[in-house]
């Protein structure tokens, strides 16, 4: 694997509470150098947490999302705090959100989303043996906890309000991970 360009200077661009946006003057091996601009994320992440409330029910959540301006039906999800694991900040996520806690949480992977100009990471965790155990969360108004059943995954797929590409792909890593233990 290639070494990664050698940053000269960084700038930051804009900072608004959620979003840094800074510009990197980068260096490559072969002498050549460009200025690229990108979103800045915390270096713990975030989480996103697929709950199985049973063998076949996932539990989704739906909540206003800003950047469509409508509501949602997604996975549990948030930021890690600093010196927390993501296996902490998926149950603690899944508290705020769901009310249920988990007693069995697995990390199925780890992803980026817009790796060419975003600076993020978002882990993927599966919870199982779930319990009520709720904690107040951040949210402005209280959020739709919805069932769904695990085998009516293609009608979860064709559900207009389901566009999350984090929750898409949650969703086909739990799937998988239930297949190969049965």
């Amino acid at each position: 694997m290639p070494k990664p360009p050698r940053i000269r200077d960084r700038r930051t661009l804009n900072e608004t509470g959620i979003f840094h946006i800074e510009e990197i003057d980068l260096e490559f091996a072969n002498g050549q150098r460009r200025t690229y601009q990108r979103v800045v994320g915390s270096d713990e992440g975030a989480v996103l947490v697929v709950p199985m409330l049973d063998a076949d029910t996932l539990l989704l959540i739906r909540e206003y999302a800003a950047g469509v301006n409508r509501y949602e039906l997604a996975f549990p999800k948030g930021h890690i705090e600093p010196g927390e694991d993501p296996l902490a900040a998926g149950n603690r996520e899944l508290r705020e959100e769901t009310g249920y806690a988990a007693r069995q949480l697995e990390l199925l992977s780890s992803v980026s989303v817009a790796p060419g100009y975003i600076y993020h990471t978002t882990h993927i965790v599966l919870a199982r043996e779930l319990y009520p155990q709720p904690l107040p969360g951040d949210e402005p108004e209280p959020i739709e906890v919805v069932e769904w059943r695990l085998a009516a995954f293609d009608e979860l797929l064709a559900q207009e309000d389901f566009t999350e590409a984090r929750s898409q792909l949650a969703l086909y890593l739990a799937r998988d991970r239930l297949q190969q233990e049965r």
